[in-house]
């Protein structure tokens, strides 16, 4: 059984539309639908926006459905000058960039008493994920990197040109750490897939609206493909 994340309704319609055989469980105040997606046995939720949500979404996926592997979908912005609005950022890894306990001696960005507060996507399902990007959206910019979340909206550039230079990320959004962190602690791979919604400048408020559609399109073919692939 495969999990399949979204934070908001649009990340997740299309996706739905295209499943068979669903069956409707509600859960912590989200809809949980089960059933077939291009021939393999799915769950899509939209689990709310923030790290909270989505953690407890992912949890539910692990306990109540079993699910063997875990795809977020989503948008982000961009904190690099070569990553466009459009492109799609697969997360080599993720963390927490709003993970402060500098008061206690530690890092920013890592957890207290964790062995590990860097999280690593699946290489295999990167691998496929990029297969499937060069066959369904090949004119789209692909990149493998580092996700940063935090329960923020970032729009400063001051902020993004932070979060580079502190973290090297390459996106930053309000999920995937959270979604990742779950799955790694219930051993199961996972992959964060974040399309670019406004770029790394002042632009975000202004762009989010316009750009927010067309990357939710280019994020739902490449999850549709994966699916598919995905072995």
């Amino acid at each position: 059984m495969l999990g399949i994340i979204g934070a908001m309704s649009q990340e997740v319609e299309n996706l739905k539309e295209a499943m068979s055989e669903v069956t409707v469980e509600n859960r912590a105040g989200m809809e949980f639908c089960q059933g077939r997606l291009k021939g393999r046995d799915v769950v899509v939720v939209r689990s709310g926006i923030g790290k909270v949500n989505a953690a407890i979404c992912s949890q539910i996926l692990v306990d109540r459905y079993h699910v063997t592997a875990i795809i977020n979908t989503g948008i982000a912005g961009s904190l690099r000058n070569e990553i466009n609005i459009g492109d799609i950022v697969l997360s080599k890894d993720t963390l927490q960039h709003d993970m402060d306990a500098t008061g206690f001696g530690y890092p920013l960005g890592v957890i207290p008493q964790m062995d590990n507060s860097v999280f690593e996507g699946d290489a295999h399902m990167i691998q496929v994920a990029e297969e499937c990007c060069a066959m369904v959206i090949p004119e789209i910019g692909v990149h493998v990197g580092r996700v940063v979340s935090g329960d923020q909206f970032v729009s400063d550039i001051v902020k993004k040109a932070w979060l580079t230079e502190t973290f090297q990320g390459y996106c930053t959004e309000m999920e995937g750490a959270a979604i990742a962190q779950t799955a790694y602690l219930n051993h199961i791979p996972f992959l964060i897939i974040r399309a670019i919604s406004d770029k790394a400048d002042d632009s975000a408020e202004m762009q989010y609206e316009v750009f927010e559609a067309k990357a939710i399109e280019h994020s739902v073919k490449l999850v549709m493909a994966l699916v598919e692939k995905l072995i």
